[in-house]
């Protein structure tokens, strides 16, 4: 079967990476978060699970506003005889015809999306000009969030730990070379921490135990937290929370009623609600960061289809410029109402 002309279109990761860039991605998630948002634009992620199958679909859905597209990310997971896999997939369709538009890989989306969000909250957090940046964690998260801070941050100098010392000795040389900037490989977290102006806590312990205490932090730090999205995971430990004047979230109510982080704060008799704000009251302006060296802010982050939607729709418009999409050989039969 050929492709018919205006056939849906897929996207590979290969060609994501190829097409992606880093500002104009920060950019476009500003200008979506700055808008208007109705109650039903961004719902909670649903989860659906089968014990005995080990299986398990989280749909994260979402309609942004003043976009071209809108649609849902599926992330699928199951237990195999070769272990667990993971695989997502970002189905966007046209806000103006309601048809399928695409659909990407949405494996490389998700690092994308996440990186430039916490990087278009940092924009508006941190103070401007160089910084020092700490990096927990030496995976792809890791990487990819190093690099977005770079695309809306001057970094004098990057300090990473993770726990393998070949994996951030690694991540040391290949940052440093693909970014021009000193980076040195530590032997704790709290070597990192100190005398940092940002801190990126991308990596969850083993044991589900906070990788970041707060009498590390400098008194003017800001901190980016993207490890800790369901109630049994944790990365900052309450300390963090407790010292933070001002947390900014993706999703408010799941940030306090889902992470890990939250839950363990509260039990430590720390109420996080009346510091936490949304995203969108952030790029709004309806909420800044006090001025003075003594205010330490956190960006906390659980991931939402909103990112994900407004990342693909701009990797997709890239690719097609590109002439790198896929047109897919399918057709679907619409179904008219009225």
């Amino acid at each position: 079967m050929s492709a018919a002309a205006g056939a849906p279109l897929f996207v590979s990761s290969e060609t994501a990476a190829a097409v992606f860039q880093w500002l104009p991605a920060v950019r476009a998630l500003q200008e979506t978060y700055a808008r208007p948002m109705g109650p039903h634009a961004v719902p909670r992620r649903t989860i659906a699970a089968g014990v005995a199958e080990r299986a398990s679909l989280r749909t994260m859905t979402a309609v942004p506003p003043g976009s071209r597209y809108y649609g849902a990310k599926l992330m699928g997971m199951a237990f195999g005889q070769e272990g667990r896999q993971l695989e997502y997939v970002v189905v966007l369709f046209d806000a103006t015809t309601g048809s399928l538009a695409a659909i990407l890989d949405g494996n490389l989306v998700t690092a994308y999306r996440t990186a430039a969000t916490s990087a278009a909250a940092l924009d508006h957090l941190a103070p401007p000009g160089g910084a020092r940046l700490a990096v927990l964690g030496s995976g792809l998260e890791a990487r990819m969030h190093t690099l977005a801070i770079a695309a809306v941050r001057e970094l004098h100098e990057i300090r990473v730990y993770s726990p393998t010392p070949a994996k951030r000795a690694a991540f040391a040389e290949g940052i440093g070379a693909e970014l021009g900037v000193h980076v040195r490989a530590v032997d704790s977290a709290a070597e990192a921490v100190g005398g940092a102006d940002i801190v990126l806590a991308a990596a969850r312990s083993y044991g589900e135990k906070p990788i970041l205490q707060g009498a590390w932090l400098e008194p003017h730090a800001t901190v980016v937290s993207i490890g800790s999205t369901l109630p049994d995971q944790r990365e900052v430990d309450s300390s963090v929370v407790a010292r933070a004047e001002l947390i900014v979230c993706d999703n408010v109510e799941e940030v306090l009623e889902e992470s890990g982080d939250m839950l363990a704060a509260r039990q430590a008799g720390i109420e996080p609600d009346k510091k936490c704000f949304s995203l969108n009251e952030l790029m709004c302006g309806k909420v800044r960061r006090t001025s003075g060296d003594g205010t330490v802010v956190m960006y906390k982050s659980v991931g939402s289809g909103l990112q994900d939607v407004v990342v693909a729709g701009m990797i997709l418009d890239l690719a097609r410029s590109a002439g790198l999409a896929t047109p897919l050989p399918i057709r679907f039969e619409p179904k008219r109402i009225g």
